[in-house]
This record gives C-alpha cells, sequence and structure tokens, in this order.
C-alpha cells in the first residue's frame, strides 16, 4: 500500500523535487536552498520558528553549520564538551562542534590560545573554512591567503549569489548561499559533495525531496493527551496532517508522526487498519508481514513485530487496529476499541469462512472500499444484511467488528473552485470523499476533483460531519464516473451463423488484456469503453465512450468542436502505428509526448451522464 513518501510533504509538495536556485535572487525564507538547508540541519531557526537571515555569523556558529553540513552531523552528544581554547570551556554550546571543526582540521584558533567564538566570520574565512571541508588545503592552491582561496571557491561556484568582498562579513543569508553552493561543488577528489553524504544532485540541484526523507524522524505515536515529544517548541512547528496544513489542536491519541528539527516541521498521519488478523508471515515469531482480512501490511517497526510475534499480545484471530505510517507500513498495533476509529465505505464482498476464533461456527467477512482508499475486511458472526454495493460504518471492539448499514443521508449544492465548501458546508481540511458504485465499485476522490460542479440530492448518498459542521465523510453515487473501468479496444467478438467468436480484447494502462464476456455481447464497437463489473469480476455492464476529435491538447484539459473536456488525471495516451506491412501496432506514451500539431488526435470521453463526468478517459494519436 505505497503511498507518497513524501506526499509525506506539503512542504516538500509545495516545492520542486529538484530545485533550481535563479540566479541574483534574494533570499527568502521560502525559497528552495532556504528549504534545503533546513531541512539537512545546517542551519536552524530561533525558538519562534525564524532564521534571521539578515544576521552576522559567528565564528561558533559556523563552526556548528560546518559540521552539520558533514558527514560528522550525527556524531555531537548531549553531554558536555571539552575545552580547547581558553574562551571555550567545556560548558559551552558550540564546544562539542568546535572541538571537531578543529580537530578535522577546518577551522583553527589564534595563536593566543583563543578561537574568538564571538567573532563575526568574514567571506575568506568561510571560504577557507569549506575548501577544507571540500579536500582542499592551501597546498593546493595556487597564490597566499587570502586571493587564493577566494580565487579557488569562485572556480567552484561557491561564491554564487554572494556580493561580499574580501574582509565583509558573512550573513545567516549569505551562508544559506555559500553551504548550498558546497552541496554541489566538486571535491578535490573530483566528487560531486551532497553525493559524498548520500544525497541526489541532478542538473546541478539537490533533490530536496530526498534530502527531506534522509533527515526525517520518526514515526512516533502519539500518546495520552494528544502529546507529541519534540525537540524544538511546537508552538513555532509547521504542521501537516495527511498531506494539508493543519495545527498542533488537531492531533489526536494514536496519530502517527514525523518531524525534521532543522525545518521545525511535522507531518501527522492518521491512516489504520482494522479487522481480524488472518495471516502473520513467514511466522508468528518474526513476522514481516500481517494479513487484516484480506489486505497484507508490511510490519515497519521493532515495536509493531514485537507486539505481533508469539512474545506479544496478538495472534492470528484476534482482532486489532493498525496503525500506519506514510508509506502504508505498521508503525504499531492497539487492540481494537482502544482508538476511536469508524470507518464509512461500500461493501465490495462478502464472504463466510472458518472461524479461527475459539468459539466454533461460521464467520462472515465482508470486505468495505472505505473513505480512505483501501479495502479493510470486517469479520462478524453473523451475516446481517450486507449486499454488495451497500453503504456501511464498521467499528471495532476486542471482540471483534461492529458493522452498521447506513441510511441515505443527502445533501445537494455547489462545490467552490477551490474544493473547500459544498454548499453552505466547508469540507474539513482531512475530509474522506468516496464516490461508489452499486456493483461496489468505488473511487477516492480529492475535493478539488469536485471544484466546480454541482451536485443533487442524487449524487451523495451519504455525509458524516464533525462538531464544527464541517463535511468529514462524503460518499457520492457514480457521480464523477471514476468508479468504471476504462480500456481501449482493439477487437470484439463477432456473431456469424449464430456462433460467438473472439473476445473482447484491447489495451489497460498501457498492457494488453482480454475481457470474460461469459458469452455475453454488448453493445460496443473497437475504441474506448467504459467498464463495470460484477463481485465476482464478471463484466456487468459495458458502454462506448464518445469519439472526439482533438483540436488542442494541454496536461489537464483538452479542445475538441468548441468543447473542452477536462482530463482524466490518469489519461491513456496510446500512439498508434503501422509497421511496413501495415500491421497496426499501439504503445503506450507519456501525455507530454503528443501534441495537436504533429498528431491527429482522438480522445475518448466518459458520456454517461455522471454529474462531475465527461472527462477525456483515453487517447489516441498518429502521426499526420
Amino acid at each position: 500500500m505505497k503511498r507518497r513518501i513524501l506526499c509525506l510533504l506539503m512542504a516538500v509538495f509545495l516545492l520542486p523535487g529538484l530545485i533550481a536556485i535563479p540566479a541574483g535572487a534574494a533570499v527568502s525564507e521560502d525559497s528552495g536552498e532556504v528549504q534545503t538547508i533546513r531541512a539537512l540541519g545546517i542551519m536552524t531557526g530561533d525558538s519562534a520558528g525564524n532564521l534571521n537571515l539578515g544576521g552576522n555569523v559567528n565564528r561558533a556558529q559556523f563552526a556548528k553549520m560546518l559540521v552539520n553540513a558533514s558527514s560528522y552531523k550525527d556524531s555531537v552528544g548531549d553531554g558536555e564538551g571539552v575545552s580547547l581554547f581558553k574562551d571555550v570551556n567545556s560548558t559551552h554550546w558550540a564546544s562539542q562542534y568546535i572541538k571537531i571543526a578543529v580537530n578535522e582540521g577546518w577551522m583553527t584558533g589564534y595563536t593566543d590560545g583563543t578561537f574568538r567564538p564571538s567573532q563575526s566570520i568574514t567571506l575568506e574565512q568561510a571560504c577557507a573554512t569549506v575548501l577544507r571541508l571540500l579536500g582542499y588545503d592551501s597546498s593546493s592552491l595556487a597564490g597566499s591567503f587570502p586571493s587564493a582561496q577566494l580565487s579557488k571557491a569562485s572556480s567552484l561556484g561557491l561564491r554564487d549569489q554572494i556580493s561580499l568582498g574580501k574582509g565583509e562579513y558573512m550573513t545567516r543569508s549569505d551562508c544559506v548561499y555559500l553551504f548550498y553552493n558546497t552541496l554541489t561543488a566538486q571535491t578535490s577528489d573530483a566528487k560531486v559533495y551532497a553525493v559524498t553524504l548520500g544525497y541526489t544532485v541532478t542538473n546541478g540541484n539537490v533533490d530536496y525531496a530526498a534530502v527531506v526523507s534522509a533527515n526525517l524522524s520518526g514515526p512516533y505515536v502519539a500518546g495520552r493527551g494528544q502529546s507529541l515529544e519534540l525537540p524544538f517548541a511546537s508552538s513555532a512547528a509547521a504542521v501537516y496532517r495527511n498531506g494539508a496544513v493543519s495545527t498542533m489542536s488537531a492531533v489526536q491519541q494514536y496519530d502517527v508522526y514525523y518531524y525534521n528539527t532543522g525545518m521545525q516541521t511535522v507531518w501527522i498521519y492518521t491512516d489504520r487498519a482494522g479487522g481480524t488478523i488472518t495471516a502473520l508471515l513467514p511466522s508468528a515469531a518474526a513476522p514481516t508481514s500481517v494479513t487484516v482480512g484480506a489486505t497484507t501490511y508490511t510490519v515497519g517497526t521493532a515495536t509493531a513485530a514485537y507486539k505481533l510475534s508469539s512474545m506479544g499480545g496478538f495472534k492470528v484471530g484476534d482482532t486489532a487496529l493498525l496503525l500506519l505510517g506514510m508509506n502504508g507500513e505498521v508503525v504499531d498495533v492497539v487492540n481494537g476499541n482502544a482508538a476511536s476509529t469508524v470507518y464509512y465505505g461500500v461493501v465490495t464482498a462478502v464472504a463466510n469462512a472458518s472461524s479461527s476464533g475459539s468459539t466454533a461456527g461460521t464467520e462472515v467477512r465482508v470486505s468495505v472500499g472505505c473513505t480512505d482508499g483501501v479495502v479493510h475486511t470486517f469479520s462478524v458472526n453473523q451475516r446481517g444484511a450486507y449486499t454488495v454495493g451497500s453503504l456501511v460504518s464498521a467499528s471495532m471492539t476486542d471482540s471483534g467488528a461492529s458493522i452498521s448499514q447506513l441510511t441515505a443521508k443527502t445533501l445537494s449544492g455547489a462545490v467552490n473552485q477551490t474544493g473547500t465548501k459544498l454548499g453552505d458546508k466547508l469540507f474539513a481540511g482531512d475530509v474522506q470523499i468516496l464516490d461508489t458504485a452499486s456493483n461496489g465499485a468505488w473511487a477516492k476522490i480529492y475535493p478539488s476533483r469536485l471544484a466546480g460542479y454541482t451536485l443533487s440530492t442524487d449524487d451523495i448518498r451519504y455525509y458524516v460531519t464533525n462538531t464544527s459542521g464541517e463535511i468529514t465523510h462524503l460518499l457520492l453515487d457514480d457521480a464523477t464516473g471514476d468508479t468504471w473501468s476504462y480500456y481501449y479496444l482493439t477487437s470484439v467478438p463477432e456473431k456469424s451463423n449464430g456462433t460467438l467468436s473472439g473476445s473482447y480484447s484491447g489495451l489497460k494502462d498501457g498492457s494488453s488484456v482480454t475481457l470474460d464476456n461469459n458469452g455475453k455481447t454488448f453493445s460496443a464497437e473497437a475504441g474506448g469503453v467504459g467498464v463495470q463489473f460484477n463481485s465476482d469480476g464478471e463484466i456487468k455492464n459495458m458502454r462506448q465512450l464518445l469519439s472526439v476529435t482533438l483540436d488542442s491538447l494541454s496536461s489537464v484539459s483538452a479542445m475538441g468542436g468548441n468543447t473542452t473536456y477536462a482530463l482524466d488525471s490518469g489519461v491513456q495516451v496510446y500512439l498508434r502505428k503501422r509497421d511496413a506491412n501495415y500491421v497496426l501496432s499501439y504503445y503506450q506514451v507519456n501525455l507530454g509526448s503528443v501534441n495537436a500539431s504533429d498528431y491527429k488526435l482522438t480522445g475518448w470521453v466518459d458520456n454517461f451522464g455522471n454529474t462531475a463526468g465527461k472527462q477525456v478517459r483515453v487517447i489516441i494519436a498518429e502521426e499526420k
């Protein structure tokens, strides 16, 4: 169940993965280079989170930055340091950083036995120090100090974006540029410095997402009182909850969280999986994966591994709630009723299974496509009125799951252009939306998908609000067309003398597929189609998509016949070509590789009457 490792990151998320420095730009706290330096912990903010970029940098502060930009960043402990200089005693806050910087030969003291930690550092001193970090000592430079050091620093690009001259003091803003440039500079061994630290540099730019990921602490689980243990003031922290901007007040017990100290940023995740444990693999003694219902999860922490092992408190047949991390891995396991989680969704399957508990009898496993975008399987002792396609809520107790049929609760109104409001009701910041169909098909929907559409009571099957009246869960009734599966058929069955021959064959997401029609025929020809399946995988319905000649194409929309169509976020694009023998072939290509100038473009649009449908699902491109 892989998802966003740094969908993790709305902070990364708001910046490009690879960050380029615009020439001559004045640095700001929101800039890419600042965020990279913060993420690495080279520079941190004050108690309020401010970097104070206009302030001068003294020698003690520079020593700390230098060590944090090196492979020794994790070597500094919490205890007292040492007294190497008469003006830096063992209790000085920077004594350990100064010791490392001096022992490695990056910085030196003065002949009078002092280090002068409070003295501002000049451009030439900073450049000489960073050059030593990169492996360039004075013997490898042509000329004398400081001209040799300044010249070499310029040739390596260390002084890019720094307008200071000899003798001028470095500000924190200058240090941001200096250390960012250091990351992308070559060492004396002709290696890119950031690469030697284990980071990725592409086209001279540091991969910011990889930096954040590598310097992330966690996962941790919020304890009672919704408290988070952080090494920085929580009042200054930027908080993201399930990818949306949030606050510390939104933290709940059992939330999983991560943080980056340099960025003073916290990422919180609330994904959980509940139900009956059906398997522990490869063994109960040392499980690396756990199956709840029909879904298998990777065990991601030692805590979870212990609790799920034969030495812990959970075994096959127990009801458990898995606390999931940013990538869907199991961070911790708690009793079913320990966390007040209620799931809402559509029943996708109902099956009998032999009970693995102490009570003999028949156990019913109900699979539910839930608003969190995951199919959860719940075990109950009696079948009840659970039919595929019906809406239910599910909660957990130590003795098992409790499932309730949902009574229709409709709503209507327009979704605003920013996707934050439906009619007069706001969406909660972590709202979960699910489009559902009567055959049990479902699709997780994001609010932006509905922006600008007016939903009727026929489009909405159920909704839930929080104490503030915000919508937290929304269940739609095939409002988007996203519950259908879309194919491009290259052949269809033919009927001759009362006998059906051939099959529905074509393409789905770049792969060749053959659909099992079980002897049925549908009024669909070769081209784009939408398909609905029964819970057993048999085709329930197949409908032809609307063919549209596209006159223009962008990354989000296309125009054909004076009508603008939105593109499905996962639109399938195929290049159709004939070889020398006129054999027709199809090749899946990226959307950006085709255009309306060089290619004849045919879009296939769902035209099934869904309120938020009528999107281009498939594009066929042929060279003109």
